[in-house]
């Protein structure tokens, strides 16, 4: 888990407390919908490159339980590059939120009207492929889907001062999960 120091470092403003518990929604068909509207614009908003876009998380997963967050994977060439896509990205209305240069060059922009987390990787990167082969392993195996159901949603009921706290806390079933994904 992060220490809030590192979380204070590597968001772009205040970071965001709940201390509270985390609300989790049935699977809503409508998301995939919501999806496609949001990777409409952000293909529109940087129709002048090459670009990967991905419905990853629980939103992602029918039947699964989640956060009404849609998480949005996007890929470009090189992320530590913000030139060639920060600026169009927010003026569509995303607002770069996180920056972790040291792990994969990450970035996270926030949407609203659907809330969306959406995380910028360069092409290649592996964390890109995991969230990728989690998700669909996820979308083919109920066992997996319903043990990583449980866990979120126990874990939910607790209290939280961040929601990366939360999402921290789901790295073990999510490691027992990845040991079935890569088993060979």
């Amino acid at each position: 888990m992060p220490s809030d120091e590192y979380l204070e470092k590597v968001t772009i403003g205040q970071v965001t407390t709940i201390n509270g518990t985390i609300t989790l929604c049935e699977y809503d068909d409508n998301w995939k919908k919501l999806y496609l509207i949001e990777e409409n614009k952000i293909k529109t908003a940087l129709s002048n490159q090459d670009i990967i876009i991905e419905h990853i998380g629980s939103t992602s997963i029918e039947g699964l339980c989640a956060k009404p967050i849609l998480d949005i994977l996007l890929l470009v060439d090189d992320s530590s590059k913000e030139e060639c896509y920060v600026p169009f990205l927010e003026k569509v209305g995303y607002t770069l939120k996180i920056r972790e240069e040291d792990w994969y060059k990450h970035r996270m922009f926030k949407g609203s009207n659907p809330e969306v987390n959406l995380h910028v990787f360069s092409k290649g990167c592996i964390e890109a492929k995991r969230m990728l082969d989690f998700r669909d392993w996820l979308r083919n195996n109920q066992e997996d889907r319903e043990k990583y159901a449980q866990e979120k949603q126990h874990l939910a009921s607790k209290t939280w001062k961040y929601v990366q706290h939360y999402a921290d806390a789901k790295s073990k079933v999510v490691n027992e999960i990845f040991k079935h994904i890569y088993k060979d």
